[in-house]
């Protein structure tokens, strides 16, 4: 059976890309790691010595970032429900972060650390198909967030991917309720004609929950 014209196109694109290119030569896990790089050379997230929770985290790619960026003295921990293989400087925890179960695994492993940044570049397995997309996307986010009020420090960051369309408008509102300061950001690194793009809040404040 030959390929679909749509996958052909895609192979092409993905071969013709030069994040995919320029993630081989670096030895980064995906092309995703150039996103975080971009969002942290604008906005400072990740700092020396910090303690990152990187959400979705398989393959690897913004883990590896985090790592580099937090260096010996940081800590990060990555949790993803699919299998990821072991990288230098992160701790991995394999489960759904909202069961009981992988959240306390979580929490023992930062064992009493508060948390400076969450990061998440999650996303449901796509059908194309809008209406089923967007809610299922919403959603991860909405779990995203509520992870980060569970675990960030006063004055902590939060960024995630999320997906421009129905619920981004009320889920943003929500975002800026416990945030001093929330914008998004287009990486070059993120396609164009994808609806993606990446919310930076910075600022948590606790007791607006």
């Amino acid at each position: 059976m030959g390929k679909s014209k749509s996958s052909g196109q895609w192979l092409q694109e993905h071969f013709r890309d030069p994040y995919v290119k320029a993630s081989e030569d670096d030895g980064y896990r995906s092309r995703a790691s150039y996103k975080l790089k971009e969002l942290n050379e604008k906005d400072k997230l990740i700092l020396p010595g910090m303690t990152v929770v990187d959400l979705g985290a398989a393959p690897g790619g913004w883990s590896q970032v985090a790592a580099e960026l937090v260096g010996h003295k940081g800590f990060v921990l990555a949790s993803d429900i699919l299998p990821m293989d072991s990288l230098a400087g992160v701790e991995f925890v394999e489960g759904d972060f909202t069961e009981a179960s992988v959240f306390n695994a979580l929490l023992a492993r930062l064992d009493g650390r508060l948390v400076d940044v969450v990061i998440s570049d999650m996303a449901p397995n796509m059908s194309g198909i809008a209406d089923v997309d967007q809610p299922k996307s919403m959603y991860l986010v909405e779990l995203a967030l509520d992870m980060a009020r569970s675990v960030l420090k006063p004055g902590g960051s939060f960024t995630c991917k999320v997906f421009q369309g129905e619920g981004f408008d009320t889920w943003i509102q929500d975002v800026r309720t416990c945030f001093k300061k929330v914008m998004t950001r287009k990486p070059n690194a993120s396609r164009a004609r994808s609806r993606e793009v990446y919310l930076v809040a910075k600022g948590y404040n606790p007791h607006s929950n």
